[in-house]
């Protein structure tokens, strides 16, 4: 019962950012039309201060990536 009542603890507090500040969803999308049609693509990532992760992905006229 104590190690379910640390780890719940601990969680609160890294959820809280007592231990620095937590870290901030982003994301971000583009739709272009050129000659080859319409393109789209998206991302989405966490960031915190320098420090960013992000994974994205497109689809075009043809394919999808």
């Amino acid at each position: 019962m104590r190690v379910v009542f640390a780890v719940v603890f601990v969680g609160l507090l890294a959820g809280c950012g007592v231990d620095g500040e937590p870290w901030t969803p982003t994301m971000s999308g583009t739709i272009g039309v050129g000659s080859g049609g319409v393109h789209t693509s998206g991302q989405i990532g966490v960031s915190n201060g320098p420090v960013t992760i992000s994974v994205g992905g497109g689809c075009g006229y043809r394919n999808c990536w």
